[in-house]
């Protein structure tokens, strides 16, 4: 029916614009698709899919703040992608009930660790500098690439606001401007829905009539989010999506327990 159609073009606009400042898409396309009648798991499936659109969205708005920073975006990518294949694997073989009443935890401590970053001193040397630094540091290499996988693993096993956890993470483990460090997000997530994607063309179902709507309204969305980040009060938008995801580990804790 029509209505289905716009209704997903609009809820998949909203939610590319979420997950492209803020990884929060899953607040608005999940239910959407259950609206429309998908089946929970069905639903969940499709929703990752659609998601790639956003990924591509971003992807070509965020050009101008991935510039000079892909040698170091690329191993982070390879680092998720290991998690993520490990997390759909266990997805695929195990229930998510018993790891549902641990997720709102990890989510609640995404937005603290926001909050956190937030507070960072900046360090006056440029982006290669930093790069080089980080580099430096055995430890934090060694601690940061383990803290991408688990994500990557989680992303992969369960999803929720796995955006936020990214941006949280980097955010933590780098010393990247905001802008950058959330258009690193946006690749990552797209590599990891893109990598799930192709799992879940062999071994799940993927409601395809439902992907093209949504995913024509999650490209707009995720190309006009990076360009919102570039002009909005950096701190602001911080706040805003910790206590965002406040309020989804509240929704979920409820949930679970």
């Amino acid at each position: 029916m029509l209505w289905i159609i716009i209704f997903l073009v609009v809820a998949g606009f909203l939610a590319g614009l979420m997950q492209s400042v803020a990884g929060l898409a899953s607040l608005v396309s999940y239910p959407a698709l259950l609206i429309v009648g998908v089946p929970p798991v069905i639903a969940n499936v499709t929703n990752t899919t659609a998601l790639i659109f956003s990924g591509i969205g971003s992807l070509i708005s965020s050009s101008k703040e991935l510039k000079g920073h892909w040698k170091r975006l690329s191993f982070f990518i390879v680092l998720s992608l290991i998690g993520s294949l490990g997390g759909s694997y266990l997805l695929l073989h195990l229930p998510s009930a018993s790891f549902e009443k641990v997720v709102p935890f990890f989510i609640f401590g995404a937005g603290i660790l926001l909050l956190l970053s937030s507070r960072k001193k900046r360090l006056v040397s440029g982006s290669e500098l930093r790069q080089e630094k980080d580099l430096q540091s055995p430890l934090k290499l060694v601690v940061s690439s383990i803290c991408i996988i688990l994500v990557g693993g989680y992303t992969g096993y369960f999803g929720a606001a796995g955006g936020v956890l990214f941006l949280a993470i980097l955010s933590a483990i780098t010393d990247e401007e905001f802008h950058i460090v959330n258009a690193m997000k946006n690749v990552i997530t797209f590599a990891g829905n893109l990598t799930a994607t192709c799992i879940f063309i062999f071994k799940s179902h993927i409601a395809w009539h439902y992907v093209i709507p949504m995913g024509v309204g999650l490209l707009a969305g995720g190309y006009v989010g990076p360009v919102i980040v570039r002009h909005v009060n950096i701190h602001l938008l911080r706040i805003l999506i910790a206590f965002a995801a406040f309020g989804l580990a509240l929704y979920l804790l409820v949930e679970a327990y």
